[in-house]
């Protein structure tokens, strides 16, 4: 089994941006591709920014056991990480790198146990996590909202990763990041 790396947050903190930034710097790094039951939003593409499954699909993959975790989300939205996905990138010999939402996070963490880093972006204040939200344009300010109110939860939920970085100004988030990342990949 090899390492895996674990990024969770509320929507809008900054996480995705964050873990574009550093695969570009970790060669070693694999994005691992989310299954998830939602429509593509923006310019997503399926089998690169995930995998979209309708939810009768996503509900036959939980039946033939082909995730190591799962979580319905938002009502009727539903994410989870396929074993075979978690299979492909370590028989290349890299480290998986996952972008998931924080109870999935946790999920991970509990399931990969020291092989695991886990990381959990902090968004300043809900406020401003609710103007990236709104500044993202991809979302109805309903969606936005059932967002902000779920973060207050997932706020909650910090102390369970191993680490936190405090999104308030990228570059230092990143290079924070770095510093946390280098430790676990000489461990």
């Amino acid at each position: 089994m090899g390492k895996v790396v674990i990024f969770s947050a509320p929507s809008g903190s900054g996480k995705t941006t964050i873990v574009r930034r550093l695969l570009a710097q970790y060669p070693q790094f694999e994005f691992s591709i989310s299954a998830t039951s939602r429509a593509p939003r923006g310019e997503e593409r399926d089998g690169v920014d995930y995998y979209f499954l309708t939810a009768e699909a996503f509900a036959a993959k939980v039946k033939e056991d082909a995730f190591v975790e799962w979580e319905e989300v938002y009502a009727g939205t539903s994410y989870g990480t396929l074993k075979s996905e978690v299979e492909r990138i370590w028989e290349k010999g890299n480290v998986i790198l996952f972008d998931v939402d924080v109870m999935g996070g946790i999920n991970l963490k509990r399931i990969f146990g020291e092989k695991a880093c886990s990381i959990f972006i902090m968004p300043p204040s809900i406020e401003e996590l609710r103007r990236r939200l709104v500044g993202r344009a991809t979302d109805s300010m309903e969606v936005i909202e059932k967002r902000v109110s779920k973060a207050a939860f997932e706020l909650e939920k910090a102390p369970e990763f191993d680490h936190t970085v405090v999104n308030d100004d990228l570059e230092k988030a990143i290079e924070d990041t770095r510093h946390i990342l280098n430790d676990f990949l000489a461990r």
